[in-house]
């Protein structure tokens, strides 16, 4: 760890040329020779990159950052905010420490973190700016978790896995087993150090992929941020057998959206109806989980169609997503194309409709933005429609 941008004069450059276009100034003369110049510009870049996503660490002073990938891979502050909510004890042990967001809110419920990372240098950054965030019971290991586990008595009330993938499965099926470490591997191993464990994947992790690689999982979550899904995590408890149930939130700035569900309940179906007054589209956490039967029951809204996963009521409702109000429900065809939409403005979204929005945008000239949405998609008779709303805010 290169500590010499540490230097007062240093870190006042690096903020005030936050935000400023690296290229143009990679290509001046370095004003601190003694230092490496594209090291200067990493932290430039990195702490550009930290504003919005780690606001704690944009506004702390003397904050060490590695390369803005690791930034960039790092969990947002709000994300790992709701994680360390999830879970709760004494101690715990990440295994795949990275940057530190996660452990610096875990810190904030349990008595105890161990931070462990397999890069030094990145791990000697981290303990340093603990330092600078006045975090205390965190403890920092630098090498391969697994040699700490095996020489380690202590049992943790809960282990911490964000495994990352291995370059050689690129162009593969994101599997687990593809992952460093290779949890369904280790699982057993990991059981004889904790009962708990927190696995936190890639969102293009498919949930049925993950249940087929890993046993006793009890519950999965899917964090969205702002309508995009962020992270998976499949929570696993050593002997459970029981129902696992899918727990979706996504994270907006006045609230978070919650809805939940058991997964594999044969009794579930959705009521299917023509579109009434009001259009109801799932949050990106809720099309992820695929309980769309289960959206239809709990809120008792009918579905358009069993592949279109969109709603609709007569009366306006809470709801786990965009809402809108239905203005007018034209058959595609090429007469009312033209006389309401050709050559007009909107936004527009495709659900189980043949044609892609870009092509339908060339078809009937229309702009994109506006106030009008127009959602293109089949209703239960099998028709295609197009549903010209606008927007519940």
């Amino acid at each position: 760890m290169n500590t010499s941008i540490l230097h007062h004069d240093i870190q006042k450059f690096i903020i005030q040329n936050t935000g400023a276009d690296i290229t143009k100034l990679a290509l001046q003369k370095n004003p601190f020779p003694e230092t490496d110049w594209i090291l200067i510009l990493n932290q430039i870049e990195a702490r550009t990159k930290a504003k919005e996503k780690l606001p704690t660490w944009f506004t702390a002073e003397n904050i060490i950052y590695p390369n803005k990938i690791s930034v960039e891979q790092t969990s947002s502050e709000k994300t790992a905010t709701y994680k360390a909510s999830l879970i709760s004890g004494k101690t715990l042990i990440d295994l795949t420490g990275g940057f530190g967001v996660d452990d610096y809110y875990f810190s904030k419920k349990f008595k105890s973190i161990t931070h462990c990372e397999i890069n030094e240098e990145l791990s000697a950054i981290v303990a340093h700016n603990f330092k600078q965030l006045k975090v205390e019971n965190c403890t920092f290991y630098a090498g391969d978790s697994i040699h700490l586990l095996e020489e380690t008595n202590h049992k943790f009330d809960w282990i911490y896995i964000d495994p990352s993938r291995r370059n050689d499965s690129k162009g593969k099926v994101f599997m687990l087993k593809d992952c460093l470490p290779n949890v369904p591997e280790l699982l057993d191993f990991y059981f004889e150090k904790s009962d708990s464990i927190l696995i936190k994947t890639a969102p293009l992790l498919d949930i049925s992929a993950g249940l087929s690689e890993l046993k006793n999982v009890k519950n999965i979550h899917i964090i969205a941020l702002e309508n995009e899904v962020k992270e998976l995590l499949f929570e696993i408890h050593k002997n459970y057998s029981g129902e696992i149930t899918l727990k979706t939130a996504n994270i907006l700035k006045e609230k978070t959206e919650i809805f939940e569900f058991v997964l594999g309940n044969e009794t579930s179906f959705s009521s299917y109806g023509l579109p009434l007054k009001y259009l109801y589209e799932p949050n990106s956490a809720i099309m992820k989980s695929g309980g769309f039967d289960e959206v239809s029951i709990a809120f008792q809204i009918d579905k358009l169609h069993k592949h279109s996963h969109l709603y609709t009521s007569e009366d306006l409702i809470d709801f786990p997503g965009r809402k809108f109000e239905i203005q007018k429900i034209i058959p595609y065809n090429k007469n009312d194309m033209k006389n309401e939409l050709a050559n007009k403005q909107a936004n527009i979204t495709t659900r189980n409709f043949p044609e892609t929005v870009e092509n339908i945008r060339k078809k009937w000239k229309i702009k994109n933005g506006g106030n009008l949405y127009c959602f293109f998609t089949t209703d239960v008779k099998d028709n295609k429609i197009v549903l010209i709303c606008t927007k519940i805010i």
